[in-house]
């Protein structure tokens, strides 16, 4: 585990194994770290968790990890999860009857942005940003957001 803090910025990272385990794992550890924070981020352990969860149902190698990383500033929290199957990248599906499949919709509908990131390698991040009730975000973002 590791923790920096640096000029109003607070970051916390973890490997966990790519399993239900893991995934459980880092949506507690995320929650424990988030009320440390007392950053008014209530919706992020929701977030984790199904960025977790899709991690180790759908990114999962055998003996490799998942990495999750929150980063927060004055204003934004950023979530990133790293898993090892780079060439399986989400997708959103809109089937109301289906059993599975509408976690990056509750995603998308708690996070102001999201997308993926390839690489390095044959990983890919999967990330989402949060603004804090009351504050405005000024830069501008150039990844593609939550198209899936």
């Amino acid at each position: 585990m590791k923790q920096e803090t640096a000029q109003g910025v607070r970051e916390f990272s973890v490997q966990l194994s790519c399993t239900r385990r893991g995934a459980r794992i880092a949506r507690i550890l995320a929650a424990e770290r988030l009320r440390s924070w007392e950053g008014g981020f209530a919706d992020a352990e929701y977030v984790v968790g199904e960025l977790a969860a899709n991690a180790a149902l759908h990114g999962r190698v055998p003996g490799r990890d998942l990495r999750l990383l929150l980063r927060a500033d004055e204003v934004t929290l950023r979530i990133e999860v790293t898993d090892a199957q780079g060439d399986r990248l989400p997708v959103v599906r809109r089937d109301p009857y289906g059993e599975s499949g509408r976690g990056l919709l509750l995603v998308g509908a708690l996070a102001d942005r999201w997308g993926v990131l390839p690489g390095p390698g044959p990983c890919k991040t999967v990330w989402a940003e949060l603004t804090l009730p009351g504050r405005s975000r000024h830069r501008v973002d150039h990844d593609e957001p939550g198209s899936g």
